[in-house]
């Protein structure tokens, strides 16, 4: 027989023993186990907005509800929770829990997006040696997911050529020369941006220094003698210079 929670009540039992009338009185209790039976849906809010969260739930006896964050483990007791002026390191799944001991508890969860505007977080200037690879990248955190765009030292928007190419992924973008050439060099600006706002820095592209480079190497003996005079007719002898590379930096 399958017990309803309408056949909680007294009940009285009657039989015979040694030709004897018996009666026993008993009370039948119903136990439900907890259900969640109403729940927030998932939601997205902007940071700085105030989240209310509710759980309803049933049960005999009656079921306690606990929210849960599963980030940090935080416990809240109650149907309801309330975050006041949330924060984008709230953003995360919320689970409800009811309980009365009947049954395993009862579990679900609510998802909470929180959106803000873009962050850029990692910037480096790089050196880099003409014809060879070089990365400068630029990373934004941001939800929605930030969009990225480059633009040179004068305002010129960088587009793909056969010697630099732009990869974009989900929180950063790189800029991947392949064949650093004189006209790379420079000051290179990132833009990050999403429906709340807007975030750049720039970054520099500079010109690597071999320890060798640009330098003569003189054959002649140093003077024995460690007097000005023969110092500097031996460095005009030698005639030491630098090459006209380094000579324009």
């Amino acid at each position: 027989i399958k017990v309803q929670v309408t056949d909680e009540g007294p009940y009285t039992c009657t039989f015979q023993a040694y030709n004897k009338p018996r009666i026993t009185h008993v009370y039948l209790i119903v136990q439900v186990p907890a259900r969640i039976v109403n729940i927030s849906k998932d939601v997205s809010v902007n940071e700085g907005e105030n989240v209310n969260l509710f759980c309803l739930a049933v049960g005999r006896p009656e079921p306690t509800v606990t929210w849960k964050d599963q980030k940090y483990g935080l416990v809240s007791d109650g149907e309801f929770l309330d975050i006041t002026e949330i924060k984008r390191q709230q953003g995360e799944d919320y689970e409800c829990i009811t309980n009365n001991g009947v049954a395993p508890p009862d579990k679900r969860k609510v998802k909470v997006t929180v959106n803000y505007p873009p962050m850029i977080t990692d910037v480096k200037n790089m050196p880099a040696q003409l014809g060879k690879t070089a990365i400068l990248r630029c990373e934004a955190m941001a939800v929605p997911t930030a969009s990225f765009e480059w633009y040179r030292d004068d305002h010129r928007p960088v587009e793909n050529d056969n010697t630099l190419r732009i990869k974009n992924e989900k929180t950063r973008s790189l800029l991947l020369f392949t064949n650093v050439t004189d006209k790379h060099f420079g000051n290179y600006t990132c833009f990050a941006s999403n429906r709340l706002g807007a975030s750049n820095a720039s970054m520099l592209l500079f010109r690597k220094l071999s320890h060798t480079h640009g330098v003569r190497m003189c054959a002649l003996p140093f003077p024995r003698s460690g007097t000005v005079s023969a110092c500097l007719y031996y460095l005009l002898s030698c005639s030491l210079t630098l090459s006209p590379s380094i000579s324009r930096l």
